[in-house]
């Protein structure tokens, strides 16, 4: 049986396997018959981002969620987490997001939340690709007149819009800010700007024109050059970078320099440990965190803990030890106590919150943390070995830490939504750090590319 989960969700180039518009009818049927039930007629949501394929993946799901006898909601352009907080908002059994994140164009892939507003377990994923391989979905097929039917939420933005705005706080006053948004030519593009314009906040937009094909296309939390250029020309306040599906931030202060995952989840942990509201004094991370990040949560007396890279892991492990903030330094961040899944959108709301409650500059609360040197490279691979099993890797590896030693750390994993290596190396010095990382990824090229 093949595998087509990967760490978030489905992925892949579109209209090949798996991401072919047949496979996305199969999954959407699988799960439209897995959300029924005696005694109800189940509900799905389906959102997407601005991908040209979109369009087809969003009619095949419609398509295999009302040949179940299930409806369909579909509504349009929208955020990811968007779609989660509307999954739960209207007690919906589902919802799908047909969006490939960060990724190119070219690629695509199908998000999955229950009805809390959570990504599914393992075992409800696993249960849908027993289902899709048995292939014996065509045995399910219903009467005529047991047919699903489709609606469209013609609301859906507004109505996440009002949510993110509950996130940000009642006692403080946003307006005069000037604020830069790179929407990434993504599903934030109406969205972003309408919910800081609604706060009062003065707002320039960037990469907010979609054509089905630019988006994540040199801009975005990718990409953020632009972003920094323009946050300084406009003399504005703090700029934001959203991905291609806008459930992950990156952050530019007032001078142009960019703050990723780590420095952000460093600001709000510790405005939250100051007003008394960091659950179990605990902060979750991931193993690709910055070292820095761990001497800032020494100083601030903040505990933490890792889990592997990807936001569903992440959020396992705040779940699974009563945690309320987490986060990657990729901006994927989540805030439990806002919504169940990573949002760029309430990041930045918390971030600009920070500001005007310490009163200072997003440089100056930056200072929090000192980032030290790293390196990542990206490696495409032609195939996947265990790390553990290649001779070559791991002694190029061991070399490099023992030079290291204790003043620096190797990283080599392997990307779970696209077929590359990931390479990085933490050093006492920016010539060191990118010496040892040329080093170990030259020899994954030469063993994994072949």
């Amino acid at each position: 049986m093949g595998k087509l989960f990967g760490t978030d969700g489905i992925r892949g180039i579109s209209n090949e396997y798996p991401m072919t518009a047949e496979m996305a009818l199969n999954v959407s049927r699988a799960i439209a018959h897995l959300s029924k039930r005696q005694g109800h007629t189940p509900r799905i949501i389906i959102g997407k981002d601005t991908r040209i394929s979109g369009d087809m993946f969003e009619s095949a799901i419609i398509s295999g969620i009302c040949s179940m006898g299930v409806n369909a909601i579909s509504v349009g352009v929208i955020p990811t987490p968007g779609i989660a907080f509307l999954t739960h908002n209207m007690r919906a059994d589902a919802g799908i997001v047909i969006s490939a994140s960060h990724n190119p164009m070219q690629d695509n892939g199908i998000k999955i939340f229950n009805s809390d507003g959570f990504k599914l377990s393992d075992e409800k994923e696993n249960r849908i690709e027993e289902l899709i391989f048995a292939n014996n979905m065509n045995k399910l097929h219903l009467a005529l007149k047991e047919l699903g039917k489709l609606s469209r939420l013609d609301d859906a933005a507004g109505r996440y819009v009002d949510f993110l705005k509950s996130a940000f706080p009642h006692e403080i006053n946003p307006e005069g800010m000037k604020v830069v948004l790179d929407c990434s030519n993504g599903a934030t593009y109406r969205v972003a700007p309408a919910v800081f314009a609604e706060l009062g906040v003065e707002v320039t937009t960037l990469f907010d024109q979609p054509d089905g094909k630019n988006i994540n296309l040199n801009c975005g939390s990718q990409h953020p050059e632009s972003l920094s250029a323009e946050v300084i020309r406009h003399k504005a306040d703090v700029g934001f970078a959203f991905d291609g599906d806008g459930d992950r931030v990156i952050a530019v202060d007032e001078k142009g320099t960019v703050l990723t995952g780590d420095r952000i989840l460093a600001i709000c942990s510790s405005i939250l440990k100051k007003e008394g509201k960091l659950k179990n004094n605990l902060v979750v991370r991931t193993v690709m965190s910055n070292l820095g990040l761990s001497v800032a949560f020494q100083e601030l007396g903040i505990d933490s803990v890792f889990s592997q890279v990807g936001d569903r892991f992440v959020l396992e492990e705040m779940l699974a030890r009563d945690a309320i903030i987490g986060g990657e330094d990729s901006g994927h961040i989540i805030f439990l106590q806002h919504h169940t899944t990573g949002d760029g959108l309430i990041t930045a709301l918390q971030v600009m919150a920070a500001m005007k409650k310490e009163r200072k500059t997003l440089s100056e609360l930056a200072g929090i943390m000192t980032v030290f040197p790293q390196m990542l490279i990206n490696i495409d691979v032609k195939r996947k070995p265990e790390i553990e099993t290649v001779p070559e890797i791991m002694a190029a590896i061991s070399q490099v830490e023992e030079k290291l030693g204790d003043k620096g750390r190797v990283l080599v994993r392997y990307s779970g939504t696209q077929n590359m290596c990931r390479v990085m190396v933490e050093g006492p010095t920016k010539e060191e750090t990118q010496t040892y990382c040329r080093q170990i990824a030259d020899v994954v090229k030469t063993m994994l590319t072949a």
